[in-house]
């Protein structure tokens, strides 16, 4: 039987392949179609959890800040939703993955409603917790931005638009989240967000560029952000902002 050749175009095609140093070509960063079958089934349940989580811990975050704000529980789940999907949302457009996953998929709906739902109920309890939406929303950011770095990744972007994609996940929700409470983002104050996020994307991304495996690789990102946005939060950690000039005495 004749070998099979893939020309160019076919979908199996890796495509041109940069050279590296000395001639040699570079490996390009192994997607799961470029695994074992079992390996591929278990990075995808993996990220398909981890996405899920980050969904349900951003919902909370978003459904704690319409509490606070004495919203009622349409609002409180128009926040929920909000926080918990815009992120994704945003990604998905930019890669061409339309519809989103978060209106194509029912679980990501249904997450934020349950978990807008169980806020609702149990707010009394669950705000007593001392800073419960910083904490939750760190915990989103980390999980969105592996999991949106790893979708992008599989979208066949180059490492550094991957990086920034998962970014880009993670921190979406957050903002529409304060913008609908008439809050300047966190992204936008000096606070540590953005830098935590674009941080455990980045880990993520190097690591699947080095073929390491991408379980243990996405969960080590995940917990460094959220490790840096929480020492932030505890320490008070922020970045530098211009400073005003002093204004003269009367």
């Amino acid at each position: 039987m004749p070998e099979a050749r893939i020309g160019p175009g076919d979908p199996a095609d890796p495509g041109p392949r940069r050279p590296g140093r000395g001639g040699r070509r570079a490996r390009p960063a192994r997607t799961i179609g470029d695994m074992h079958p079992g390996e591929a089934v278990i990075e995808s349940v993996l990220l398909q959890v981890l996405d899920i989580l980050g969904t349900f811990v951003f919902a909370i975050s978003g459904a704690i800040a319409g509490a606070k704000h004495r919203l009622d529980l349409f609002g409180v789940l128009v926040l929920s939703f909000a926080a918990a999907s815009f992120g994704g949302i945003t990604r998905d457009v930019l890669i061409g993955a339309v519809p989103p996953a978060a209106i194509r998929d029912w679980r990501y709906a249904g997450t934020s409603v349950a978990a807008g739902i169980i806020t609702f109920l149990w707010y009394p309890k669950i705000g007593t917790f001392r800073n419960a939406v910083l904490m939750f929303d760190a915990a989103g950011l980390g999980l969105y931005a592996v999991t949106g770095a790893s979708k992008a990744l599989s979208y066949q972007l180059a490492p550094v638009p991957a990086a920034l994609l998962g970014m880009v996940s993670a921190i979406g929700g957050g903002v529409v989240r304060d913008v609908l409470v008439s809050e300047v983002p966190a992204v936008f104050r000096s606070e540590i967000y953005a830098s935590a996020a674009l941080a455990g994307a980045s880990i993520f991304v190097g690591g699947t560029a080095l073929h390491l495996p991408a379980p243990p690789v996405a969960v080590v990102g995940a917990l460094v952000c959220f490790g840096i946005r929480a020492l932030a939060i505890r320490h008070d950690w922020k970045l530098p902002i211009t400073r005003l000039p002093d204004r003269p005495a009367e």
